[in-house]
């Protein structure tokens, strides 16, 4: 799926380069809109560094290729590479260096400037649909930060549906546009509302049942649960726990766990334990399952992951 958005961004480029190259070799930039949504496919074939990028809007950004580092504001400094996501808040600011850009291999990544009006609107229809528990407040951005994260193989699809929907003539183009835009901003309130519940449970796990529960999940990332236990954390019933869970988390509890398993691995392999080490501390017994899972997750092997990892500056 990342080879999608690679041949995306060079038909781009095909398209759009004169016969004399780029117009200018940092950050090259081509623009579409639609639905209120603009994508900017950036092309930089020269090392440089320090080039701002500033928010106007809600800055969904996503590397293609190559390898960016990320300066913002409270001491954020982090390597940006393919499969991973940042978004900024209106009025943001961050710095890029580029240390391997060149004229054969291109750094190439999109921006996606999303109204904050369309933001509220996504999250009136999470309160009105699936509000959160009354302890949790409501679905809202939070702006306190640049949100950086390894994204799934889920949003990596969507991502590649959202650029050949600008880029293509199909006849539905705006339709998928729309609904591909709505759906990446509610996996991003999703996500930032996980992170919340995730900060809540350890702090303060006995805030509701769902915060125990998703710190009983986190303590015990590599034994064996059973629904049961999880419903006895809770201290609700079977029914009202699958039914608050999915609400909340987007997705059933069991197969939270197993995200969770997964993101844990993740942070150990970038952290340099070895593969089958992993493995086994987050709960997999079957090497290849858990090979097998991460890529479904992840759209990239636990080793392929890993010389992502070796690529990052020290």
């Amino acid at each position: 799926m990342q080879n999608s958005l690679m041949k995306q961004a060079a038909f781009n480029r095909r398209r759009t380069m004169g016969p004399s190259g780029p117009q200018q070799l940092v950050e090259n930039r081509t623009v579409y809109e639609s639905h209120g949504a603009e994508l900017s496919i950036y092309d930089t074939f020269a090392q440089a560094e320090k080039v701002r990028l500033d928010a106007e809007e809600i800055l969904y950004c996503g590397m293609i290729s190559g390898k960016k580092i990320l300066h913002g504001k409270n001491h954020f400094n982090s390597a940006f590479l393919p499969h991973e996501s940042f978004v900024m808040a209106p009025g943001e600011t961050v710095a890029i260096d580029f240390p391997d850009a060149t004229l054969a291999a291109p750094t190439s990544c999109l921006t996606l400037g999303i109204s904050r009006d369309r933001l509220r609107t996504v999250c009136d229809q999470l309160n009105q649909m699936n509000p959160l528990p009354k302890e949790l407040g409501e679905w809202s951005p939070q702006h306190d930060h640049v949100l950086h994260l390894f994204h799934t193989e889920a949003t990596q699809q969507l991502l590649v549906r959202i650029v050949d929907s600008f880029i293509s003539r199909d006849s539905d183009r705006d339709l998928v546009l729309n609904l591909g835009v709505t759906e990446l901003l509610t996996r991003m309130l999703r996500q930032q509302g996980r992170n919340f519940l995730l900060h809540c449970a350890r702090n303060d796990p006995t805030l509701n049942g769902l915060t125990d529960v998703v710190r009983y999940i986190d303590d015990h990332l590599a034994d064996a649960i059973d629904i049961e236990q999880l419903c006895r954390v809770a201290c609700m019933s079977r029914s009202k726990f699958y039914d608050q869970f999915r609400h909340v988390m987007g997705t059933g509890p069991m197969e939270y766990l197993q995200q969770r398993r997964l993101e844990r691995a993740r942070e150990l392999i970038a952290a340099g334990r070895g593969i089958t080490e992993v493995c086994y501390e987050v709960g997999y017994i079957n090497p290849s399952h858990f090979t097998r899972r991460f890529h479904q997750q992840y759209g990239v092997s636990p080793r392929e992951y890993q010389q992502l990892q070796l690529s990052r500056p020290d």
